[in-house]
């Protein structure tokens, strides 16, 4: 082989090994900024056919009705701490900071954070829905093949 060819080799191997490169960075930068939604009982229960649970650390969203009674504000700092449910079991929120304005008892929110423990997210994102006819992606998406059943957790006794 001659020097020129050599030369156009190597530079094509370069070219394609960067490009492979740029490629793996770009998806383990991607990987590490995932953040799956969830309802609290597939947070509880598992998603997917495979019933698969995220495990602690895990960064994620979660979405549901803020159980009436369940909001603990600390009078010291702004920390807060509420419970949310669906259709099944119960998963307790802690945030720090300002809730907002439309943030409200039986009212449906969502919530973007770390799993710290199996029923507990530490929230750094707290999103209140604006009406009554809105609903986010994720949340239609995940309730439309949920039969529309009463809760487990009555919202009004607080049983």
């Amino acid at each position: 082989m001659n020097p020129r060819r050599k030369k156009r080799l190597l530079g094509v191997v370069a070219i394609v090994f960067g490009i492979g490169a740029a490629i793996g960075l770009v998806l383990y930068a991607l990987q590490e900024n995932i953040n799956l939604f969830y309802t609290p009982s597939e947070l509880i229960e598992g998603k997917g056919p495979d019933k698969e649970k995220p495990h602690i650390g895990q960064k994620l969203r979660i979405g549901g009705m803020v159980v009436p009674g369940s909001v603990i504000r600390d009078e010291t700092s702004l920390q807060v701490s509420f419970t949310l449910i669906d259709t099944g079991p119960l998963v307790t929120i802690k945030y720090q900071g300002i809730l907002p304005d439309l943030f409200r008892e039986g009212q449906g929110i969502v919530a973007q954070g770390v799993l710290i423990e199996p029923n507990v997210i530490e929230a750094f994102e707290v999103l209140a829905k604006h009406d009554e006819e809105y609903m986010p992606a994720e949340v239609a998406e995940a309730v439309k093949g949920i039969k529309h059943e009463k809760p487990k957790y009555n919202l009004e006794s607080g049983n």
